[in-house]
This record gives C-alpha cells, sequence and structure tokens, in this order.
C-alpha cells in the first residue's frame, strides 16, 4: 500500500480485488439479459402465432358446422340466399375479412361465395379451388379444419363440410388476415425490445465509459503515488497519519522501507511506535496530550527511532494538525526524513574542528588568522607565547589593533627580497624578538579578505646561516688543497690501470695453467696405468702360483699386497684421469633410456663383497618402473663412488641403505649410512677435488678425495644436484636427484 492507499476502507480494497470480475461479469450479464429478452419475446410471438392460427382453424370448424346446419333442410336452388343470409347473421366477433365461404354442388361446381373481401380468380370447380395441395385432398366432413396453400399460392385454413346430397360447404379462412393482429403485436414487441437493447447498449456504453474514466483516474492516481513514493524513497523520507484519537498511526512504505520493517497491517498502534522511538529523545504520551489539548499544531522535532537491525536512526519529524472533514476526526499528518548522515556529519565537523584547533595549537609555529574586519578568529598558545599575550587579551573577536597594542614588537623586522612578484596581498618577512630568537613571518590573504600569519622560529637557521658562511670561506681554502690532490689522484689512477692489466694478464697465464695442470694429470694418470697393469697381474700370477710355488711363504703375502697396492693406485689414478676429464671438458654422456633397478642392482653387487667384509648390513629399496634418459655407466659410477665412501666411513657392523624414490618429475637416489658423520665445518669443502675431512697428518682412510666431486659433477651433468646430510657419531645421506627426461646441463667436447 502505497501513498495514495492511506486511510482507505477495507471495502475499498475489496471491490478493487473484485473490479476485474465486476468489469468481465457486466457485459457478460447484460448479454444474457439481451438473449433471454430476444429469445423470450421470439418465442412469444410465435406462440401468439400458433395461438392465432389454432383458434382460426377451430372457427373454421364452427362456422361450417353452423353454416351446414341453416343449409341443410333448404332446397339445393336457396342454399345461396341462406348462406348470405347465415353471413349477415354471423357474429361480428366471428366475421373477418379475409374468411370466405364457397358453395358447391354434387359435381363439385361452386354455385357461388360467401363473406370476405377475398375471391378466387378463374376458379369454377371446388377441385380448381382446393389445387394440388394433399391437405386439401384429404378434407372430409369430419377431418377439421388444416392448413393448406391454394393454386395462387395462397397459405390458408380451410374445412370441408357435406350437406347431404352430395353438395359440400367450403370454410377458407387466409392465414395473412389470419396473423395481421398477431404480427401487429409483435411489431410492438419487437420494437419494445430493440428499445429496450438501445437503452441498455447506451447504460453499458456508459458505464465502460465511466469504467474507463475510472481506470484512467486509478492509473493516473496510481502514478502519482508511485512518483510520491520514489521521491519518498529517494528522499530517504516516510509519511506519517497518527488518528489521534483513535491512537493508531499509518506509516507509508517509504517509512517501512528506511527502517526496514515490513507492513504486517494497515495501521500501527501508538504502543508500537513509542516501544521504538529511543526513550531519551521525545515522550508521546506528552505530546499526544499536548495535541489533543490544542495546545500545538505544528509539530517540528528530531527523534531517534530503532531500525531492524537494532540501530538508532535519527529522524525530523514535521507535521501539522488537521481536521478529518469526513468524521471529524483529528490527524497529525507530516513527513519523517532521515537526518542521520546529517547529524553524523555535525558531529564528525564539531569533531573536526575540535581536532583542527587541537592541531593548530600543537604546532611549534605560531598561528594567527584574522577576518575581513581585521579581528582575530583563531590563534594558538605558541602566538601568544611569542607576543606575550594571555587568553584574556587573544580572546577571539579581538581587534587587531588592540592585539598589537598588548603584543611585544619585534626588535628588527626585514622584508624579504624574494617576495618580489609574489601574489598581491602575500608576503614574507623575518623579526627579531627581544629575547634573541628570529622569527619568518607568512602572512597570505584568504577567501573570505582576512589573512592567515605563520610564523616560524628560525633562530637554528639564522645560527646555521653564520656558521655556514664561516664553512664557505674554509670550503674555497679547501678547493684550492684539493685541485693540488686531483693531479696527484690522475696519477694514482693511472696506475691502477697498470696493475689492472697485469692482473688480467696473470689471470689468463693461471688460466692457462690450471688447463695445462689438468691435462698433465691426464695424460700422466694415462701413462701410469699402463706399467700399474703389468704391475697387477705379474703380481697375481706370482701370488696364485701358476708357474711353481715362490718359495718362502712372504713371498705370497708380499705379492697380495703388492697386488692390493697396485689396484688402489689404478682406482685413485682413474679417479684422477675422470676428474681432469671433466674438467677440461672431455665427457661425454651417451644417454639411452635404461632401467634405474638394473643400475642399482649391478652398483649394489659391485659393493656388496666390501660391505660384507665389515659386516655391515645393507638394504636396497627399488623403484619398480622407473627408467630414466642418462649415461647408464655415470649413473653407476655415481652409486658406486658414494656406495665405497659410505663403506669406508662406517665402522662394522653398521648399516648402509641405497633407497630410490619417484618425485613428480625426477628420481631421488639416497645413499645412507651410521658411519662417522662430517663436521658442519668441513660440508663447505666437501665435494670439491681433492679436498677431504682429515689432514694429511692426522688421515685414518685411504682416499684421493675425488670420489665425491666426481658424482656431484656427473649428477650436475644430467642436469641433476648432489646434497648431503650429515651430523658427526650420527651418519650421513647423500641425495641424489636426477630428472627423469635429463639434458646436458654442461659443454662438453665431442
Amino acid at each position: 500500500m502505497g501513498v495514495i492507499g492511506a486511510g482507505a476502507h477495507p471495502a475499498l480494497g475489496r471491490l478493487e480485488r473484485a473490479d476485474p470480475w465486476l468489469k468481465r461479469a457486466v457485459p457478460v450479464l447484460l448479454g444474457i439479459f439481451l438473449i433471454t429478452l430476444g429469445t423470450t419475446v421470439f418465442l412469444q410471438s410465435r406462440s401468439d402465432h400458433q395461438a392465432a392460427l389454432g383458434q382460426a382453424a377451430t372457427e373454421a370448424t364452427l362456422i361450417g358446422q353452423l353454416a351446414v346446419n341453416s343449409l341443410v333442410d333448404r332446397p339445393a336452388h336457396a342454399r345461396q340466399t341462406g348462406l348470405d343470409t347465415f353471413m349477415q347473421n354471423l357474429p361480428a366477433e366471428l366475421d373477418q375479412t379475409g374468411r370466405f365461404l364457397a358453395l358447391a354442388d354434387g359435381d363439385s361446381a361452386i354455385l357461388g361465395f360467401a363473406g370476405g373481401e377475398y375471391r378466387p380468380v378463374g376458379i369454377n370447380t371446388l377441385h380448381q379451388l382446393l389445387g394440388q395441395d394433399p391437405a386439401l385432398h384429404a378434407l372430409s366432413a369430419d377431418s377439421g379444419a388444416v392448413s393448406a396453400t391454394l393454386p395462387d399460392e395462397t397459405a390458408v385454413i380451410a374445412s370441408l363440410h357435406a350437406l347431404g346430397d352430395g353438395a359440400h360447404l367450403a370454410v377458407i379462412h387466409t392465414t395473412q388476415s389470419i396473423l395481421a393482429a398477431s404480427r401487429q403485436r409483435s411489431q410492438s414487441q419487437f420494437s419494445l425490445l430493440a428499445a429496450t437493447i438501445v437503452v441498455l447498449i447506451g447504460l453499458g456504453a456508459a458505464y465502460f465509459l465511466q469504467a474507463s474514466r475510472a481506470r484512467t483516474a486509478d492509473h493516473v492516481c496510481q502514478k502519482v503515488g508511485r512518483r510520491i513514493d520514489s521521491a519518498l524513497n529517494r528522499g530517504r523520507c516516510g509519511l506519517w497519519d497518527w488518528d489521534i484519537a483513535r491512537g493508531r498511526i499509518y506509516w507509508s512504505d517509504s517509512m517501512y522501507a528506511m527502517l526496514g520493517y515490513t507492513r504486517e497491517d494497515e495501521f500501527l498502534s501508538f504502543g508500537d511506535v513509542n516501544d521504538l522511538i529511543h526513550p531519551d529523545d521525545t515522550d508521546f504520551f506528552a505530546l499526544a496530550d499536548e495535541l489533543a489539548a490544542s495546545r500545538a499544531s505544528v509539530v517540528d522535532h528530531e527523534f531517534r527511532i530503532r531500525d531492524i537491525q537494532g540501530r538508532w536512526v535519527w529522524l525530523r519529524a514535521r507535521a501539522e494538525l488537521v481536521d478529518d472533514q469526513d468524521d471529524g476526526s483529528r490527524h497529525l499528518i507530516g513527513i519523517c526524513v532521515d537526518v542521520t548522515d546529517q547529524r553524523q556529519l555535525a558531529q564528525r565537523t564539531a569533531e573536526a574542528d575540535m581536532r583542527l584547533r587541537d592541531a593548530v595549537d600543537a604546532i611549534s609555529e605560531a598561528f594567527v588568522l584574522w577576518d575581513s574586519g581585521n579581528r582575530l578568529v583563531l590563534c594558538n598558545s605558541k602566538f601568544r607565547e611569542l607576543h606575550g599575550l594571555d587568553h584574556a587579551k587573544a580572546a577571539p573577536g579581538t581587534a587587531y589593533a588592540l592585539v598589537m597594542a598588548e603584543a611585544d614588537q619585534p626588535i628588527v623586522e626585514q622584508e624579504l627580497p624574494r617576495n618580489a612578484g609574489r601574489e598581491t596581498g602575500a608576503r614574507s618577512f623575518e623579526a627579531e624578538l627581544a629575547d634573541g630568537r628570529w622569527l619568518q613571518i607568512n602572512e597570505r590573504r584568504t577567501g573570505d579578505g582576512g589573512y592567515v600569519s605563520v610564523g616560524t622560529d628560525i633562530t637554528a637557521l639564522k645560527r646555521q646561516e653564520e656558521r655556514l658562511l664561516d664553512s664557505e670561506r674554509r670550503l674555497k681554502a679547501t678547493i684550492s688543497d684539493l685541485r693540488v690532490s686531483r693531479q696527484k689522484l690522475e696519477t694514482q689512477t693511472q696506475q691502477l690501470a697498470d696493475l689492472a692489466e697485469r692482473y688480467l694478464e696473470q689471470k689468463a697465464e693461471a688460466e692457462g695453467a690450471s688447463r695445462a695442470k689438468s691435462e698433465f694429470l691426464a695424460n700422466m694418470s694415462h701413462e701410469l696405468r699402463t706399467p700399474l697393469n703389468a704391475i697387477i697381474g705379474f703380481a697375481e700370477v706370482m701370488e696364485s702360483g701358476i708357474f711353481g710355488p715362490l718359495g718362502n711363504g712372504k713371498y705370497g703375502e708380499y705379492c697380495h699386497d703388492i697386488r692390493s697396492s697396485g689396484e688402489y693406485l689404478l682406482s685413485v689414478i682413474n679417479d684422477i684421469l675422470d676428474m681432469s676429464r671433466i674438467e677440461a671438458g672431455r665427457i661425454k654422456l651417451e644417454k639411452q633410456d635404461i632401467a634405474v633397478d638394473e643400475v642399482i642392482e649391478r652398483a649394489s653387487r659391485m659393493i656388496g663383497e666390501l660391505a660384507r667384509a665389515k659386516g655391515l648390513e645393507f638394504t636396497i629399496e627399488k623403484a619398480p618402473q622407473a627408467r630414466l634418459f642418462a649415461d647408464e655407466r655415470a649413473i653407476q659410477q655415481i652409486l658406486v663412488n658414494l656406495l665405497q665412501n659410505a663403506v669406508k666411513f662406517t665402522d662394522d657392523n653398521g648399516r648402509i641403505a641405497l633407497r630410490a624414490r619417484i618425485v613428480n618429475d625426477a628420481i631421488n637416489l639416497y645413499v645412507e649410512d651410521d658411519g662417522i658423520g662430517i663436521p658442519q665445518e668441513a660440508m663447505k669443502k666437501i665435494g670439491r677435488p681433492f679436498e677431504q675431512v682429515e689432514s694429511e697428518f692426522s688421515r685414518t682412510y685411504q682416499g684421493s678425495g675425488l670420489g665425491l666431486a666426481i658424482a656431484k659433477s656427473l649428477a650436475a651433468l644430467h642436469g641433476g644436484n648432489l646434497r648431503i646430510r650429515s651430523q658427526v657419531g650420527v651418519g650421513t645421506i647423500v641425495l641424489v636427484h636426477l630428472p627423469l627426461n635429463s639434458y646436458q646441463a654442461l659443454p662438453h667436447a665431442a
């Protein structure tokens, strides 16, 4: 219900709901009434015609019998005269214009006619008169009257009567004359029906015209109501209609929407509204008593009311007391506007003004604001302090002349030269106070014609300026010294350039020496392998005694030591050769699709004998179906080197393990042991060629220190990496991370 429906009677609402059905029912009822009335008139006219025809048939039969009774005793030649006499003596109500009698002899020859104005032309016999109509030919003395058609197409009611000697008397009554009176009555009825239809159509047209005007008026009212409701909703307003006598209050839809409530009834009770209003803002009971006593007619009041979410909304009510013209009751009608934002804005403005005053008072500069009439508007404590003013002498509204008369005046006041060309009404100057402090005062005009003045304490700047002047003098003296130093610096720069050039030459020589060292080691290792293979081979032959015993048993032990030392030296040379080839970039990987489990199996077999010799527990965890695109020999060498280190640095009856794990698109190979571990200070050099944890004076384990460096370099060539985690006395874990689809990451020679 919007504004237009305010205060409407409930019956009006029911009528509005029934209005569409009434608009459809009225034309239907009018149509049914007109159809019923037309049908009734038609049936009544038809019944009247049937009654007239029935009465005419009865009269024809009766007149024929009476005529026969009056002519039966007369001779044949006197029957015509008797028939005329009968017709003359016939009662007036039976004598009709359209009825006539025809007298015929035994041969059916017509002797004469009597009564009526109708006479058939050229008819001499009764058979000619009756024509070929079967109904007329079927007539007999006892058949009564029937409806028929004469030869000249005249519709009649006819009856035939016998006179006893073969003569017949025919009574014929034309249908046109019979129905003349009935048709006149029918015309009157149809005229009355037509007039009724015209009247009803006029009433229906007037009804629909009035209904159309009512719909137009309703549409206009609804349109106006929607505009008012839209304006109220947009303006955060609500319509109030307070029936003071009945204690009920009407709210518009916009009022409900503004507070978030839903309309449950047309009116609100006085108590319902009073419960929603903040108790500190207004007393509705006192207001109701005052309005009832007519002590007030206009209300303009702000109060808080609770919305659907429990928040307090500030409303400003503007209403006027009016009298209802229908029942004489008094209503307080007006609007309530949401002023919450204005209240909050005013509060924020007051708070901002207070914060601004606090901020102005807290700044270190002297601040003063004058209005267009040169009266004090605002000044802070710094201004009062510098000019020796108290609150009474610097009260807002005091004239400029009075304030300056009470203020301490500066000793020196000088205009700053940089003010030239600035805007009109703005100036800056410096002033020295009596206590020796300096102020820089900037004045600017405000938009209302006043001006604002800000005084900044520049005492420190003034003193700094003096120090700067002194420094400038010293700086000029220093510049002359710097000119001399510049020449010395240019000489030193040339010397540094020469040193840098010699450094580059020495660096190139060092790199060449490193390459030469690597090539020398590679060549030397290659040269050493040939005699070592011979020494190892001959030692094996001598130890096995293929060509006979050596004599003393000590020779066998010596041969075994020679072979073991040779094999160890050969492994060291091989490591040196591999490391030098890697450093020289001469390693070429032959990558192919390999099964990881097979490589793990071969590496495990190569180390298994060493592990069993020390009584170590060797655990292997494979990665079924894992395949790697890599150099099979290089991967195997990585595992063998790491497993050899694990066996070497693990005490007897210890534990080593080799595990494989697939992680995303890579495979991780873990070599674990519970050996001596690696100190944290040695972790940085582990993995570098020829680097070992023990020094050459405290070494307890043999080795070249190249195994881990070779494994790390081979892993890098496959695009992977090697990481170590170790703790002294607990053990070591070496992780080799290899991509499943690895590519050579470092340059190599073909």
